[in-house]
């Protein structure tokens, strides 16, 4: 299991974020500099206990009404290699030293292992506790055999989410947040996870869909 260190971050998420957000295709940048707090998000484990991985959520409140992302990252000892485009700056940890963090959603580590939770074969963390599991995160559905496509993943992203074939699937990490998106419905399988609103309230939503690709005829 990942270890969550009481430590510092310098550079902090948020502040790596702040600069970050605003370049992405799935940001909403009407109302300038983002304005951004934490408000969920789960961790998985790395097998071979080298990479961190977070789901974070996180709520800018710099426009008329709030808007909610997610933004999976991977934290890395050492540069990606061929991954430059997917960084989202380095940090100086308290513990670790220097860190390489990602967009996950183009770690191939963190793709290989959302596949495992959308088959029952990985199990979602607390986001800030070390060796627990997190049970509001709810995967349904079927993933059959969808398998990771060899690195580097060929994402592409639109206004509310990045997406990734993976066999005959497609796997789409959504980053704009709702708790009234149908879409989960609609899905082979499904990861659902839970955030806070501004005011303190919990919204329920999804979090990550899988469908079977129509095939061309």
């Amino acid at each position: 299991m990942a270890l969550i260190h009481r430590t510092t971050m310098e550079p902090g998420k948020l502040a790596l974020l702040t600069g970050w957000l605003p370049a992405q295709p799935w940001y909403d940048g009407s109302a300038g500099a983002p304005r951004l707090a934490v408000s969920g998000g789960f961790r998985l484990d790395d097998p071979e206990g080298a990479v961190g991985m977070e789901f974070m959520v996180v709520t800018d409140t710099a426009g008329e009404e709030p808007r909610t992302y997610q933004v999976p990252l991977t934290y890395r000892g050492a540069p990606l290699e061929g991954a430059e485009p997917a960084l989202a700056g380095t940090s100086e940890h308290g513990v670790l030293g220097k860190r390489w963090v990602y967009d996950g959603v183009r770690d191939p580590v963190l793709g290989t292992e959302l596949l495992a939770l959308l088959q029952g074969r990985a199990r979602p963390q607390h986001q800030n506790t070390s060796d627990t599991p997190d049970d509001s995160v709810v995967v349904v559905g079927d993933a059959g055999d969808a398998a990771p496509p060899p690195p580097p993943w060929p994402v592409t992203d639109d206004r509310d989410a990045s997406a990734v074939r993976v066999g005959a699937y497609t796997l789409t990490v959504l980053r704009v947040l709702s708790s009234a998106s149908a879409a989960a419905r609609e899905a082979d399988a499904s990861v659902t996870g839970v955030w806070r609103t501004p005011d303190g309230a919990e919204q329920r939503g999804p979090l990550t869909l899988l469908h079977r690709t129509p095939t061309r005829p």
